[in-house]
């Protein structure tokens, strides 16, 4: 499975790891995801989504309804 929020599009992506003696690394950054199950009333049924910390406030704020809604508009999530 893909390390990309299903409701905002956060993935991972690179920077430098830098040491005392200023040496830059390549590193990763990965997004803080988990796999979450939602329950959308519309539907009647639970989804299973891999989303972010600031994915699960969004689904919070919006309802599982709507940023779902906009999370197929944006093409993030598909199903």
């Amino acid at each position: 499975m893909s390390k990309v929020c299903q409701i905002t599009g956060k993935h991972v992506i690179t920077g430098h790891k830098v040491s005392h003696s200023n040496v830059k690394t390549k590193r990763t950054f990965a997004p803080n995801l988990q796999d979450k199950r939602y329950f959308v009333p519309n539907e009647n049924k639970w989804v299973t989504i891999r989303v972010s910390a600031a994915g699960m406030r969004t689904i919070d704020k919006l309802g599982i309804t709507e940023a779902l809604k906009r999370a197929r508009a944006k093409g993030y999530y598909t199903a």
